[in-house]
C-alpha cells in the first residue's frame, strides 16, 4: 500500500513500514521497520531547536535546520550535509546541487529502466520528483511487494539545465537509519570460497564494499545485511540489501558523529562518468530492501519469497528442476561421443534425467587456450553433431544440454582471427589475458548480434532444453571504440550482455538457463532475472559448500543454487569425504552428479540410484520450501572445543505439512558435546513423524578397527577389503520419532550416540568429518483449526 498525504509519504507491506515526509522542501526519513501505527509523524520526527557549534545552516528562512543532523531520504548535495550523498552531477557551475520536492505521482506500475532488469507484480508504484533552480532533476522511484515484506528503490537523473551536464556518481537508494548499535555482514570471497561471511561492527566513519571486476563478482557480493546489536537467526532487527544488477557495483555503510547511520549502494563510482546531454536521462539499477524483527532468517525468508515470486522468469518460478550429470570433472577435455555415451547408460540406469555436455564440443577447443568464440561442432569428437549426441541421449530417456561461454574469445580461433577488434582492448595496450581467453566487447551492437545469431542456431541444431552460461574471468582493459566517453564502460558493457540475454531467452523459451562465472563469480538478481538458477561455486568439496551455500542462503533462495555430488578426493579441496554426505549438502539445492559414474563400484551405484529416488521423492519440497538455517558454520567459536563444527538446515513446506532437516558435519570432535536438534518452521500444534533416511557407509572408513569385530584378520589395504567394498556399503543407524511441533522446535529431539571409538552397534551414529544425515517430518495430525473446520462440517452434514 501507498498513500501520499499532507506531506508524508508511507509505504506497507504486510509487516513492515516505510515512512517519510516532506519538510522545508526536503525529504526526510521518518522510519523504517517493522509496523507500525501512526496517528500523527511527529514523534518520528528528528528535532532540531538550537543547532550545534560549526554546523551549516541548511536555509536563512528554516533556522537551524542543519543537513547534517538530519536522517534524510535524500541528501542535496554541497548544502551542509558532510555525509557521502547518493547523487553527484558535474555542471558548469559545479557540484552544488539544492535538489528539493517539486512533485509526485502514484501508480500501479513500476516504470521500465533503461536496458536494465527489474522485478514483476508490484502491488504499486510511487515517483517524486525533485529538482534544482537550473531544472536538474532526480526521480526517486519506490515499488511495494506486500507479502514479500519488499521496497525496491531507483532514482533516474534527469539534465533539465539546456547545457551538457556529467553524471560522476550514482547510487540506487540511500537510508538514513538512527541509532549505531549496528553490524553489516557482506558476503566476500574468491573464486571457489564465494560468499563467506565477513562481520564489520560499525564504528563512526564510511565502510566502502563493491566491485571492480566488470562483474557482481565472487569478491564482494552485491546483497548485505544490516542487524542490531544481539540480533541472530531468530530474533532481532535485520534489514537486507540487494542490487538487481551485474556488473561492478558499490555500496557503503556510514556512520555519522551524530549516530545516524547511512546505507546506500548503486553502481560503481570508480572511473564511472556519464555524459547526459540537455534532456538525457540514466537511470540506477532497482534496489532490494526488506527488514524483519525475527532475525536473520526472517530477513532470508522475505528475499526468497521476494526472488521466487518477482525475480526468476515466470514460466521457470515454480518449476521442479532435473537432476542432471555433467561430464566436465569426469572427462575434462579428453572425450568422445562413445565415451560420453558410456556415462550416459550409467546415468539414465540411476535414474538422472538430464545430460549435460560441458566445454570442449565445438572448433579447436581440446583445451582451455583455443577454440572460444567459434560455434562449430568438433566432428572428430562428435561425429554425428549435437543433434545425433542428443537424439542418442533421448532414447536413454534424458534430456540433453550443453555449456557455452559466449561472452569469451580465444587468440587460437576464427572468430579471433576475422574478428580482433571485437575483443575488448585499449588501444597501444596489451591486452591481458584470463584463463588464455579474451572478453568480447559487449558495447558493440555487431558483436552481441552476432552471440545472439550464434548461440540461439546451436540451440535450435539440437533438441537442447539446458544450456550452463559461463563466464571464465574477469574484465581488464576497460575501452570501447563505439563509445563517446569511456567513462560509460562498465555499466554498457553490462547492458550489453542484458540485451544478449533478454533476445536468446526469449527466442529459446523452454530452454533452462543456468548462469555460471568461474562458478559463483556472476551471482545476482540480474542474472536471475533471465536466467532462472546459476552454478553456486566450480567448489563442489562438501565441507566448502556448507559454508558456501550458508552464504548464499543469506540473500538467495535454494531453488536458485545448483549443487554437484562430486568425486572424492575433490577436484578443487583434495579433501575426501563420504559420498552420502556429498549428497547431503547438495540435496539443499539444485541436485547434479559431476563425477566419472562409470568407474564407481557397484556399491556406489546402488547408494547413487537411492539418493536420486529420494530426492525426487522430496523435490519440490527441497527446491520450493521455506528455508531456515538452524546452525551456521559461521557461527561463534566459543563453544567448538565442546561441540562438534556443524551446519544445520530445515526447508519446510507452506502449508508445514513436511520438511526435510540437514544436519552436516564439518569438523567431528570425539566424545563432544551434543545439544538437542531444534528445529523451527513448523506447526506448533501438529505432530510429526521423524525419519532419518537412511544412509551407506563405505566399509573401509572404519580402517583397522574393522579386525575388532571380525573373525579373521583381513588386511584393510588388501584385495579382500577392495572388493568387499566394490560391493557393499553398511547401512547406518536407523532413528524414528513422533513429536508434537512445538516440543521439535523447544525442546528438540535428542538423537542417539554419536561414534567414539568405544563401540559400535546399529543404535550408534557414525559420523566422521564432512558426513551428514537428513531427516524427514511428515505431519500425522490435523492442526486445530483443520479439527474444528471438520466438525462444523460434519455437525453441518448432521444437521441436513
Amino acid at each position: 500500500m501507498i498513500v501520499a498525504a499532507d506531506g508524508l509519504f508511507r509505504l506497507e507491506t504486510a509487516h513492515t513500514s516505510y515512512l517519510f515526509e516532506v519538510r522545508e522542501g526536503l525529504l526526510c526519513q521518518l522510519y523504517y521497520g517493522p509496523k507500525i501505527h501512526l496517528q500523527d509523524p511527529a514523534p518520528l520526527r528528528a528535532k532540531s531547536a538550537a543547532g550545534y557549534g560549526c554546523e551549516v545552516t541548511y536555509r536563512s528562512d528554516c533556522k537551524p535546520l542543519s543537513l547534517d543532523t538530519l536522517p534524510l531520504e535524500f541528501a542535496p548535495k554541497n548544502k551542509g550535509d558532510y555525509r557521502r550523498g547518493p547523487v553527484a552531477v558535474e555542471t558548469q557551475d559545479g557540484y552544488t546541487a539544492d535538489l528539493v520536492y517539486r512533485a509526485h505521482r502514484i501508480g500501479d506500475q513500476l516504470p521500465a529502466l533503461a536496458g536494465l532488469p527489474g522485478p514483476h507484480g508490484a502491488d504499486g508504484c510511487l515517483i517524486v520528483i525533485l529538482s534544482d533552480h537550473r531544472g536538474l532533476t532526480v526521480e526517486l522511484r519506490y515499488g511495494v511487494f506486500e507479502q514479500a515484506d519488499v521496497i525496491v528503490r531507483s532514482m533516474r537523473v534527469v539534465n533539465g539545465t539546456g547545457a551538457p551536464v556529467r553524471l560522476r556518481r550514482a547510487m540506487s537508494f540511500q537510508l538514513d537509519l538512527p541509532g549505531a548499535g549496528w553490524t553489516l555482514t557482506t558476503f566476500d570471497g574468491a573464486w571457489a570460497r564465494e560468499r563467506m561471511v565477513t562481520e564489520h561492527r560499525l564504528g563512526v566513519g564510511t565502510l566502502l564494499f563493491g566491485s571492480r571486476t566488470g562483474n557482481s563478482s565472487n569478491r564482494t557480493n552485491p546483497f548485505f545485511m544490516l542487524c542490531e546489536d544481539g540480533a541472530g537467526e531468530f530474533f532481532g532487527r535485520c534489514y537486507g540489501c540487494n542490487l538487481i544488477y551485474s556488473g561492478s557495483f558499490e555500496g557503503s555503510a556510514e556512520l555519522s558523529p551524530m549516530g545516524y547511520t547511512r546505507l546506500m549502494e548503486g553502481i560503481q563510482s570508480d572511473e564511472f562518468s556519464w555524459p547526459l546531454a540537455p534532456g538525457e536521462g540514466f537511470d540506477t539499477p532497482w534496489a532490494v530492501l526488506t527488514c524483519s524483527d525475527a532475525g536473520k532468517n526472517g530477513m532470508s525468508g522475505n528475499l526468497h519469497r521476494f526472488v521466487r515470486r518477482h525475480i526468476l522468469p515466470p514460466a521457470f518460478a515454480d518449476a521442479e528442476r532435473p537432476v542432471l550429470i555433467n561430464n566436465w570433472e569426469a572427462t575434462y577435455f579428453d572425450f568422445s561421443e562413445r565415451r560420453l555415451l558410456r556415462l550416459a547408460r550409467q546415468a539414465a540406469a540411476l535414474g538422472i534425467e538430464l545430460f549435460v555436455l560441458d566445454d570442449g564440443w565445438f572448433g579447436a577447443r581440446s583445451s582451455d587456450s583455443a577454440g572460444l568464440g567459434d560455434y562449430d561442432v568438433n566432428r572428430k569428437k562428435l561425429p554425428g553433431g549435437l543433434d545425433g549426441l542428443a537424439k542418442k541421449i533421448n532414447a536413454m530417456g534424458m534430456e540433453f544440454g550443453i555449456w557455452m561461454e559466449p561472452e569469451m574469445v580465444s587468440r587460437d580461433s576464427a572468430l579471433y582471427r576475422a574478428h580482433p577488434d571485437w575483443a575488448v582492448s585499449t588501444p597501444g595496450v596489451e591486452p591481458s589475458e584470463g584463463r588464455n581467453q579474451l572478453v568480447l566487447d559487449l558495447c558493440r551492437e555487431e558483436v552481441r548480434d552476432y552471440i545472439v545469431d550464434q548461440v540461439v542456431t546451436t540451440i535450435r541444431s539440437a533438441n537442447i532444453r539446458y544450456v550452463k552460461w559461463d563466464m571464465n574471468r574477469h574484465v581488464s582493459d576497460n575501452y570501447s571504440p563505439v563509445l563517446p566517453d569511456q567513462g560509460m564502460f562498465a555499466h554498457r558493457f553490462i547492458q550489453g550482455a542484458y540485451d544478449i540475454f533478454a533476445r536468446i531467452t526469449a527466442a529459446c523459451p523452454g530452454v533452462l538457463f543456468e548462469g555460471c562465472a568461474s562458478g559463483g563469480n556472476r551471482f545476482d538478481l540480474g542474472v536471475l532475472c533471465y536466467f532462472p538458477q546459476i552454478w553456486t561455486s566450480d567448489d563442489t568439496d562438501a565441507y566448502q559448500r556448507q559454508l558456501i551455500q550458508t552464504g548464499t542462503s543469506y540473500g538467495y533462495p535454494p531453488c536458485v543454487m545448483a549443487a554437484h555430488v562430486s568425486a572424492s578426493p575433490n577436484h578443487q579441496a583434495a579433501r575426501q569425504s563420504p559420498l552420502e554426505g556429498r549428497f547431503d549438502v547438495a540435496a539443499f539445492g539444485l541436485l547434479g552428479y559431476e563425477l566419472d559414474l562409470t568407474v564407481a563400484s557397484t556399491a556406489e551405484k546402488k547408494v547413487i540410484r537411492q539418493q536420486i529416488a529420494w530426492y525426487k521423492a522430496h523435490r519440490r519440497l527441497l527446491q520450493q520450501g521455506e528455508f531456515y538455517r538452524l546452525k551456521s558454520p559461521f557461527g561463534p567459536d566459543d563453544t567448538r572445543r565442546l561441540t562438534a563444527r556443524e551446519t544445520q538446515w530445515i526447508t519446510v513446506s507452506p502449508d508445514q505439512s513436511e520438511a526435510v532437516v540437514g544436519e552436516l558435519m564439518g569438523l567431528m570432535v570425539p566424545n563432544s558435546a551434543k545439544p538437542p536438534l531444534r528445529l523451527a518452521g513448523l506447526d506448533p500444534d501438529r505432530t510429526y513423524q521423524v525419519t532419518v533416511r537412511r544412509e551407506a557407509i563405505n566399509i573401509k572408513t572404519f580402517g583397522s578397527l574393522i579386525n575388532q569385530i571380525l573373525p579373521v584378520r583381513v588386511n584393510t589395504e588388501g584385495i579382500l577389503m577392495h572388493t568387499a567394498s566394490e560391493l557393499y556399503m553398511m547401512p547406518c543407524e536407523e532413528e524414528r520419532y513422533t513429536a508434537a511441533g512445538d516440543l521439535l522446535m523447544r525442546a528438540g529431539i535428542q538423537l542417539q550416540q554419536a561414534f567414539t571409538g568405544t563401540g559400535y552397534n546399529d543404535a550408534v551414529r557414525l559420523m566422521p568429518d564432512f558426513s551428514g544425515r537428513l531427516y524427514y517430518l511428515q505431519a500425522i495430525k490435523p492442526t486445530k483449526e483443520e479439527e474444528m473446520g471438520s466438525e462444523k462440517k460434519e455437525n453441518g452434514d448432521t444437521a441436513k
